[in-house]
């Protein structure tokens, strides 16, 4: 064989010589790469949280009839406790006449054997065309009661009245207003 045929022939195989070794290079890369444990920084883990729920849907009845129903965009249930810890609330109690209160607040509990509930930070409560605000409120399942021992303000389109605390009976359709009651009133206000 002469000069050129010997390069001819050479080169190829320098070159598939050279690929096996990148191959080789890449399979034994890439296997040390499966095999090394994976390491995880910064798992936060909660010891008292049995369970964790990106969303919660709770529906409470009585007698077959609905009494709430209860959404969170996330709820935490605590080991040691009957308790869910729960954020971005929205729960629609009903009455006995089928007439809807619609809740609103950025946090809330939940007890898990009682389904009494308390609720904090920007609670909004609207009902028919009047809107309630307050930072804290209580509901008790057992007499279905709503009530606040924070100061509340409730308002329509034309009045507005403050008190230092407030008491909702939904069966009844009574609110009562107690400590400090003031507010400017239109002649059409009338308290639900």
């Amino acid at each position: 064989m002469n000069k050129s045929g010997r390069k001819k022939l050479i080169l190829p195989l320098i070159g598939l010589l050279i690929c096996i070794l990148i191959g080789v290079g890449i399979f034994f890369y890439a296997n040390t790469l499966l095999n090394t444990p994976i390491t995880i920084k910064e798992i936060n883990i909660d010891s008292e949280a049995a369970l964790k729920l990106n969303v919660l849907e709770q529906i409470s009845k009585k007698n077959g009839i609905t009494e709430w129903k209860l959404k969170a965009a996330s709820a935490t249930l605590l080991k040691k406790e009957d308790k869910a810890i729960l954020e971005e609330v929205d729960v629609i109690f009903y009455t006995k006449n089928n007439t809807t209160v619609h809740l609103t607040s950025d946090r809330g509990t939940l007890n898990t054997k009682t389904h009494d509930m308390s609720f904090l930070g920007n609670v909004i409560v609207l009902y028919e065309t009047y809107t309630l605000r307050t930072d804290k409120l209580h509901y008790v399942k057992k007499p279905h009661i709503i009530r606040s021992d924070a100061h509340v303000t409730l308002e329509d389109r034309e009045s507005v009245i403050e008190a230092d605390s407030m008491l909702t009976q939904l069966n009844l359709n009574r609110t009562t207003l107690e400590g400090h009651v003031k507010g400017k009133f239109s002649e059409n206000f009338n308290i639900p």
